[in-house]
């Protein structure tokens, strides 16, 4: 059973590509349609879904319709179609085609030899130049996933010399938080002997578990060490000064 209806313009596809038609001659008959509001020849569809069609008959006038819309989505939103059933189909696309001989008899062409010839090494080029296109698009390929791969190795191995740099700490910070162990390694980095900076990261870990220092002067004031049956200054205030400056022109400091 065939149907008369007006159909969206968005519901409608076609299996003919749009470029199979001049834009000029489309435009010309979208102009046409919004003037008179409505393609003068009703599209030939068949449903393909809920509320979706195909183009069976009326390939240039759906593209028609389509500029149209595109050009004024409101007044070219709907166009007037037949949808035609499942069983009726075969029918009606032998009639179009009927219709369209009879309309536009074909005439016989004489294609020379050489013309033959001509197609025959153009289509030989052509594929040729496919051949080469897919070449070149695999060589561009493998390289793109190459450089994609050594992309990681450089990220994966400047992570790893980053996670080697010892991050930066403020000098009263590496008194109050870094352990025994750690803070004699950077007493050891700025000069200092392996006994004394034992004893004074000792003395800086019996401290600092009482109260954590206030200041690089307070680290001078508190830190004690041995010396003999005496208590002497860990750190003199001038060797404060030079652990610092050692410590400034070190990655770490």
């Amino acid at each position: 059973m065939t149907t008369f209806l007006m159909v969206d313009v968005e519901s409608v596809t076609s299996n003919i590509p749009r470029s199979n038609f001049l834009e000029t001659d489309l435009d010309l008959i979208a102009d046409m349609i919004l003037e008179s509001r409505g393609i003068l020849k009703p599209l030939v569809l068949k449903k393909t879904g809920f509320e979706k069609y195909e183009v069976i008959e009326g390939h240039f006038e759906y593209y028609a319709a389509v500029r149209a819309r595109e050009k004024n989505p409101s007044e070219g939103e709907m166009v007037n179609a037949l949808i035609v059933s499942p069983e009726e189909e075969k029918a009606v696309v032998k009639q179009a085609a009927a219709l369209r001989n009879l309309e536009f008899p074909e005439q016989p062409v004489k294609i020379s030899t050489e013309t033959t010839n001509s197609e025959s090494r153009l289509a030989k080029i052509e594929l040729r130049l496919e051949k080469q296109v897919n070449g070149l698009e695999k060589q561009v390929n493998a390289l793109r996933s190459e450089l994609a791969q050594e992309r990681q190795r450089v990220d994966n191995k400047l992570e790893y010399i980053a996670s080697q740099i010892p991050k930066q700490i403020a000098p009263l910070d590496v008194f109050n938080t870094l352990s025994p162990f750690e803070l004699v390694l950077r007493l050891i980095s700025a000069g200092i002997s392996d006994k004394k900076a034992a004893y004074i990261a000792e003395s800086v870990e019996s401290e600092r578990k009482n109260q954590k220092f206030a200041s690089l002067s307070d680290v001078v004031l508190r830190v004690k060490i041995k010396s003999g049956k005496k208590q002497i200054k860990g750190i003199s205030s001038d060797k404060m000064v030079a652990i610092i400056d050692i410590w400034s022109r070190l990655s770490f400091s």
